[in-house]
């Protein structure tokens, strides 16, 4: 990736990208579908690998998604939280804050049984806090994708107006 332009944005406490991580429901995973990007919001549970996350998402076990991954497994996912819009006095002092990973990394379709358990343990914990077994029967009736991380930034967006009051004096 090339890197943040405001790096006084950026995220580096692991502990914060974890707050990210556990607040954000929803990763969009942008592929390429034949000449074309696809993207699809998807639910997703994730550890960490080599101080990266790993994610963990589960679907059906054909369609668009799963031929598009077969023949072209590169993918960048993003995901964000604490969406919060703000307004002010004019226009340049409307936004919204929230924070974010984005990251590129390489999916695969995950065929062990065992690993398949506990990736769906794992993103069910994502998704509730709570803990959850799967029976060897339910694996065979979903995909689950993995995706390791190649490299990810995150970031925080916070409340703007004092910086857009300070730019304009």
């Amino acid at each position: 990736m090339n890197g943040m332009t405001r790096r006084e944005q950026q995220v580096t406490d692991l502990n914060e990208i974890i707050e990210i991580l556990e607040k954000s429901k929803v990763v969009h995973i942008g592929m390429i579908d034949g000449d074309e990007p696809y993207v699809v919001p998807m639910n997703y549970g994730y550890v960490f690998e080599d101080g990266k996350p790993v994610l963990y998402l589960h679907g059906a076990r054909r369609g668009r998604k799963i031929d598009a991954l077969r023949a072209n497994p590169k993918v960048f996912y993003e995901m964000c939280c604490g969406i919060t819009p703000f307004e002010g006095d004019v226009a340049c002092n409307y936004g919204i804050t929230y924070a974010s990973i984005m990251g590129r990394g390489v999916a695969t379709l995950v065929e062990d049984v065992e690993e398949k358990k506990q990736a769906l343990s794992i993103l069910m914990k994502t998704q509730t806090g709570k803990d959850f077994t799967f029976e060897d029967k339910l694996t065979t009736v979903v995909s689950i994708i993995r995706i390791d991380t190649l490299e990810f930034t995150a970031k925080k967006i916070p409340f703007q107006k004092k910086l857009y009051l300070s730019l304009h004096k």
